[in-house]
């Protein structure tokens, strides 16, 4: 009796379950077989520093790093919010812009009171995510995706996290906060990057 083999297994770079969870969804909607398996299934492998001075970069730097150290294909993505009057930032630095990192209030509010005079015409914004997949032998890819929209004045929604209760996609009427998980995971810029993964993935994974 012949046995059936088992499906190649991918890991993401990340702790964040909710991630792994919508990246299966989008692995298996595209009819992928592969297991995916989040940084927690090898605890002994230490978090990458992001040390790059673009989305791309830091992307692949923790691709590079997960696929060395557990022999397997490794998917990364890095994102955050870049506004046009700040001439890209907050971007690599959202998640700390207020210092403390991770700390969504903060960043939320200084980057409130830093537009505070800006008038609606001038708030244009985009969220922008890289997504990389590095093999062992490093091979690596990176694709990228954005969503464009405008920030308002005061955070609208309890959904979603970071700056998305002051982001409103464009033609919308409502912040990605108020959006169900669903109609944000259909235009986000995760999103985007993730399904631009997939046949980056069929290529060089099978």
């Amino acid at each position: 009796m012949t046995s059936t083999p088992s499906a190649p297994r991918l890991v993401l770079a990340t702790r964040n379950a909710g991630k792994v969870s919508e990246l299966r969804h989008i692995l298996s909607d595209a009819g992928l077989p592969h297991e995916l398996v989040g940084a927690d299934a090898y605890p002994q492998v230490p978090d990458v520093k992001e040390t790059g001075v673009t989305f791309a970069e830091n992307a692949l730097l923790k691709a590079h790093a997960l696929a060395q150290a557990t022999g397997l294909p490794a998917i990364a993505d890095d994102s955050g919010l870049c506004v046009d009057v700040l001439n890209g930032a907050p971007g690599i630095f959202s998640a700390r812009w207020a210092g403390a990192h991770g700390d969504d209030k903060a960043n939320l509010d200084l980057l409130l009171a830093q537009l505070s005079d800006i008038a609606d015409e001038h708030r244009g914004a985009h969220f922008a995510c890289a997504a990389a997949l590095a093999l062992p032998d490093g091979t690596e890819r990176v694709v990228e995706g954005r969503l464009l929209g405008v920030l308002r004045h005061s955070p609208e929604g309890t959904g979603g996290f970071g700056y998305d209760p002051i982001f409103q996609p464009l033609d919308e009427t409502r912040t990605t906060a108020q959006l169900t998980p669903e109609e944000k995971n259909a235009i986000s810029h995760r999103g985007q990057a993730f399904r631009a993964l997939i046949p980056v993935i069929r290529d060089l994974v099978g």
